[in-house]
C-alpha cells in the first residue's frame, strides 16, 4: 500500500470549511464524506479529514485548540512564487486568514502563511528545485 498521511481536523461549521479547502484547491472524496466529516484530497497520498466537533470528540478527549492558538503548522509545497501568491489569495477571498506569519523570502525559498476559517495554519511554499535536489546549495 502507498504511504499516505490523512491531516484530521476539526472545524465548527462543516460546509463552510469544505468551500474553502476546495476554493484553494483540494477535492472532495465523496465516499469518505458524511454530515459530519469531508475527505478533501490533496494528492494521491494527501488528505485532510475535516471533522465536525462531535466528530473530533469520537476520535479524543483532548480539547480542541483555542482559537488564536497552534498545534501544527502545515506546508504545502507549490510550483512556484505566484502559485503561493494565488493561493494565499483564493484563502484570503474564501474566508481564511493570510499573512499570519511573517512572509518568508529566502530567495531560494518562498512562503506565506495562511490560516483556514477554523483558524489551522498552511504554509503554502516554493523552493527553488534546484535547491531542493541538492544540486545546489541555499544561499
Amino acid at each position: 500500500m502507498t504511504r499516505m498521511i490523512f491531516v484530521n481536523l476539526p472545524v465548527a461549521d462543516l460546509g463552510r470549511a469544505r468551500r474553502f479547502y476546495e476554493a484553494v484547491g483540494f477535492t472532495n472524496e465523496p465516499r469518505f464524506t458524511d454530515e459530519t466529516a469531508a475527505a478533501m484530497v490533496w494528492s494521491e497520498a494527501i488528505y485532510v479529514m475535516l471533522l465536525t466537533h462531535q466528530k473530533w470528540s469520537s476520535f479524543t478527549d483532548r480539547p480542541i485548540p483555542a482559537a488564536g492558538s497552534s498545534e501544527v503548522a502545515l506546508a504545502l509545497a507549490l510550483d512556484g512564487r505566484d502559485a503561493v501568491d494565488a493561493f494565499v489569495e483564493l484563502a484570503g477571498a474564501n474566508g481564511g486568514l493570510v499573512d499570519v506569519n511573517p512572509v518568508q523570502d529566502h530567495g531560494f525559498m518562498y512562503g506565506r502563511d495562511v490560516t483556514d476559517p477554523d483558524g489551522h495554519v498552511w504554509g503554502p511554499f516554493w523552493m527553488d528545485p534546484m535547491v531542493a535536489s541538492g544540486d545546489t546549495p541555499p544561499i
